[in-house]
């Protein structure tokens, strides 16, 4: 396909994608928002741990909780021991200041490193990818394989159609203009209406569940966050990643819009190109929350990676 075209086709979704800011990705909504985490020395996340085996951090995305991986986690319990995260000032937990991307990639290296954890598996879900992308190249020796969830290492080329961050500005400084200037009562009324929820997931219960917790996630936060996230571009560090990659896709979503599978595969190969050791796979059915729209399918792809890169074989148990 040509890759014009290709590119053509998802940028006409940005008034879509553009739409979703405010709440982009919550969560499953298995478990409530985890306590409060009493160590002050990563004051930009909670952790919640449960199973046993290799370490494992799970990172999700704008708006969410960490029990994005519920059952994810449970799924893997057996074999890894899961550190699901949940960043300041998403789905309940209370903000901080600073630079809230930078600050968790810096203070999930110094978790893993005031922890002891051997090279933990890093999983990461969009805004969650980009930090997981971040702290992997710039941290090659600390991290192990590397799963990324239908993120992008340079989001303003799909939505923008921008070649590089200079061309993106303009686009990125009307978007910062526009949600900086809502009203908390415009905030809250969009992310209760589902209008930038709903392509997310499938069913109504967990289309409710992304309402709640944008509604639970605080305004400047998730604002800056994906200011932040858009103004990034981590392809050119993508070579520094050492480990196994495993990028999973989707476009089923976005397919009223007009993204064909075919443009959104095209689309995730020309920005991952630079990864050494990438797996790719595209999920046929799912949404954006893929892991639990189609569970069997999205554990069958991370056990598949991770006996192969772990050797751990998850489903016999």
């Amino acid at each position: 396909m040509n890759t014009r075209h290709s590119r053509s086709t998802l940028i006409s979704t940005a008034a879509t994608v553009l739409a979703s800011v405010m709440s982009i990705l919550a969560a499953t909504a298995q478990t409530p928002t985890p306590a409060p985490d009493p160590d002050a020395a990563h004051p930009a996340f909670q952790v919640k741990i449960s199973g046993e085996g290799r370490p494992m951090i799970m990172i999700p995305g704008l708006a969410s909780s960490g029990a994005t991986w519920d059952a994810t986690a449970a799924h893997l319990g057996s074999h890894f021991r899961c550190f699901q995260l949940t960043l300041a000032g998403f789905a309940g937990v209370s903000p901080v200041k600073g630079d809230l991307l930078a600050d968790a990639r810096d203070q999930i290296a110094g978790y893993i490193r005031e922890n002891h954890l051997d090279h933990p598996v890093i999983m990461g879900h969009s805004l969650g990818g980009s930090i997981a992308m971040d702290l992997a190249a710039r941290n090659p020796q600390l991290v192990g394989p590397v799963i990324i969830v239908d993120s992008l290492p340079f989001f303003a080329a799909a939505w923008f159609n921008a070649k590089d961050l200079a061309a993106a500005q303009p686009t990125i400084n009307q978007m910062r203009t526009g949600m900086q200037s809502m009203t908390a009562e415009q905030w809250q009324a969009m992310s209760r209406s589902g209008a930038s929820t709903n392509s997310m997931a499938t069913s109504p219960k967990d289309q409710k569940t992304l309402i709640d917790w944008s509604l639970a996630s605080d305004q400047k936060t998730v604002t800056d966050a994906m200011i932040g996230v858009v103004s990034e571009d981590l392809r050119p560090e993508l070579k520094n990643i050492d480990t196994p990659v495993l990028v999973i896709g989707t476009w089923v979503g976005l397919k009223s819009y007009g993204v064909t599978e075919q443009s959104a595969t095209d689309e995730f190969h020309q920005q991952f190109a630079g990864v050494k050791h990438l797996q790719f796979v595209m999920a046929k059915e799912a949404r954006h929350f893929v892991m639990w729209d189609d569970p069997a399918w999205f554990n069958t792809q991370v056990d598949n990676f991770l006996k192969t890169t772990t050797g751990a074989t998850v489903a016999e148990r």
